[in-house]
């Protein structure tokens, strides 16, 4: 079968700021914290652009009621009806009446605790559909009593400690991996030696990345079209085909949401234009422009794969490289930018995911950017069906993160194991050639709790 036969039954089947701000945050709410009635209200600078500084205090301006109700439903005070979503635990996205509103719940720190304000926001950012007319606005909630919470900074150890605090191998913790169960194999990655325990968290997705309680998956469809899914597919092998972009390296930047974002958009692109178009995206240009993630200290994927992928777009690699570090912003303004015109989380809004929408999804328009629960375990995976064993590594304390990869496929083993394969961004010497295999069906270490895919607009 000709690419371009085989990319159209595929297709058949379907049917730039100028500094990074500290956006990414330590906040806590959940679902029951957004629902209710809010009041917004938008700053007397309206009119702007994309380059509009919402990081001081709002100060206006025009009143906006919104009441977020049942699940993803949003509706004025005029009668429009349109959706939200929760964004992780960290802020929320509205898109109603022609106008998309973006903030970040607010929270407060204080010596070693960090306090949430969940029926508040830090400003944020309002635009229309066409990504014009900037404002920047804040949000209360104006229904039941405010609530606070209280959470204790993340680490257990003195975060300067465990910068300096090189990693050390432990071969007794490798075997033990290894005696208590067949289904995957670890082995000594000689390299850890060279990173600090801070390197190794921040590249398994962050100190800011960790979700205190992620949802459930949601209940299996019963629509037809979710029946008769092939049992295996793999967007590196059809018929011959590879449409996943290659591999890479983040090295100790806690970039994983950037390198799996631009790694979907990537490999989507390779999908809609049948190989015509395979740019290399620049996750650099996340790490030191978006207002939206927080550099080298972690990110979100819905936020960069779709919310800042639409707003201002992503350059190719060569336009912006990789150096693995925070800096400014130096975005030219005349290099080419890919956008996305579409952005969603797996299911419709943030705790609408399951296995049977993931396969979908992957089917029908590509590669996925997923988020797990990264263990000490998971650093020493060379090859087989990832789970987590329970152990935990003493002699290199590692914190739990929630790591961003790139979903690609998936199959079963003889035995009836069912497996996700997944792009890891930790180079080609890592794991089965830079990919690992995990377990499926079980939402082993929350793999099918958070799902995001967008649609990336080629080149003309």
């Amino acid at each position: 079968m000709s690419l371009e036969k085989l990319c159209g039954l595929l297709l058949m089947l379907v049917a730039a700021l100028t500094s990074r701000g500290a956006a990414d945050t330590p906040a806590n709410c959940s679902f029951p914290d957004l629902e209710g009635t809010w009041e917004f209200t938008v700053g007397q600078e309206k009119g702007g652009n994309s380059d509009i500084d919402c990081s001081r205090t709002v100060t206006g301006g025009t009143n906006h009621t919104v009441r977020l109700k049942e699940l993803n439903v949003a509706e004025d005070e005029l009668g429009n009806v349109g959706f939200f979503t929760l964004i992780y635990n960290q802020g929320f996205e509205l898109d109603l009446n022609g106008y998309k509103w973006f903030a970040f719940f607010k929270y407060v720190k204080s010596a070693e605790n960090i306090t949430s304000y969940c029926h508040e926001t830090l400003p944020g950012w309002v635009h229309n559909v066409l990504t014009k007319n900037w404002a920047c606005f804040v949000g209360k909630k104006v229904t039941t009593s405010p609530r606070r919470v209280v959470n204790p900074v993340p680490f257990i150890e003195d975060e300067g400690r465990l910068s300096s605090r090189l990693f050390k191998h432990n071969a007794g913790f490798i075997e033990q991996i290894n005696m208590i169960q067949s289904s995957w194999k670890a082995r000594v990655y000689p390299e850890y030696q060279t990173m600090s325990l801070q390197d190794l968290i921040r590249r398994a997705g962050g100190k800011h990345s960790r979700i205190p309680s992620i949802p459930k998956p949601a209940p299996i469809p019963k629509d037809d079209k979710y029946q008769g899914l092939p049992p295996a597919f793999d967007w590196r092998k059809v018929n011959g085909y590879n449409f996943v972009s290659p591999v890479r390296n983040q090295g100790s930047c806690g970039s994983c949401y950037a390198f799996a974002t631009m790694g979907m958009l990537e490999s989507r692109l390779r999908v809609y234009t049948q190989l015509r178009q395979t740019p290399t995206l620049s996750p650099q240009q996340i790490v030191s422009c978006s207002n939206y993630s927080q550099g080298c200290d972690g990110g979100f994927p819905y936020l960069i794969a779709g919310k800042y992928g639409q707003d201002f777009g992503i350059v190719e690699e060569q336009n912006y490289p990789y150096t693995g570090k925070d800096s400014h912003c130096t975005l030219k303004d005349d290099s080419y930018r890919y956008y996305t015109s579409e952005y969603h989380y797996v299911g419709g809004f943030y705790g609408g995911c399951n296995e049977v929408l993931m396969k979908y999804e992957l089917l029908m328009g590509g590669p996925l950017a997923v988020a797990f629960e990264v263990y000490d375990d998971f650093l020493h995976y060379s090859s087989g069906i990832y789970h987590h064993t329970g152990l935990q590594d003493k002699f290199n304390p590692f914190q739990l993160t929630n790591h961003a990869v790139l979903l690609v496929g998936y199959g079963h083993e003889t035995t009836g194991e069912k497996y996700w394969i997944v792009k890891n961004s930790w180079g080609t010497e890592w794991g089965e050639n830079g990919f690992f295999r995990i377990r499926r069906g079980n939402n082993e270490c929350a793999i099918e709790s958070i799902a995001v895919a967008a649609k990336p607009i080629p080149k003309l």
